[in-house]
């Protein structure tokens, strides 16, 4: 297929969109598997950008990067939410969370954190998130968390907020 001169100015005059994805996975007590990146302060979810240049789709990339973070390479599970987050100084964020299930002892041995981007990893209980992924994202992993205790969603946010 080509396109012509103006459908391609066209295209690139569209506004942009950031996309990222990530996993949420549990350990048998329900808490939540958390990575201390080394390029920002705080703590984040297994995940990252979604390489949708590359033709990439956000359940792909939330695999991709889990992969490449943590060593696991796993199919994940449903979507729990979408999340449109504003941002200052970068274009808007649409952050797919998948549910990347249950880990088991043996699959916590295995994992083996990516030294270019992270510190350390540790497992955290529902009640201490809000210390650890302040703001759109901790209120994103608690929806998830919810949409999988009520098999509800997937569940629409707006920074973290849900709307429907």
């Amino acid at each position: 297929m080509t396109t012509s001169p103006d459908y391609a100015a066209y295209i690139a005059s569209l506004p942009r969109v950031l996309a990222g994805a990530a996993a949420l996975f549990r350990d048998g007590e329900g808490r939540v598997l958390l990575v201390e990146p080394n390029y920002r302060e705080g703590w984040a979810l297994p995940g990252g950008t979604v390489e949708s240049d590359d033709g990439e789709t956000p359940r792909q990339g939330a695999r991709r990067e889990t992969a490449e973070e943590i060593g696991l390479d796993r199919e994940l599970g449903r979507l729990l939410a979408v999340d449109w987050v504003h941002g200052t100084g970068r274009p808007p964020l649409v952050a797919y969370l998948y549910d990347g299930g249950v880990l088991g002892e043996d699959d916590l041995k295995a994992i083996r954190l990516q030294e270019e981007e992270l510190l350390s990893w540790r497992l955290v209980p529902r009640e201490d998130l809000a210390e650890y992924l302040p703001g759109a994202l901790g209120r994103r992993v608690l929806t998830g968390l919810d949409v999988l205790a009520d098999g509800s969603g997937p569940a629409e946010l707006e920074n973290g907020h849900r709307v429907a």
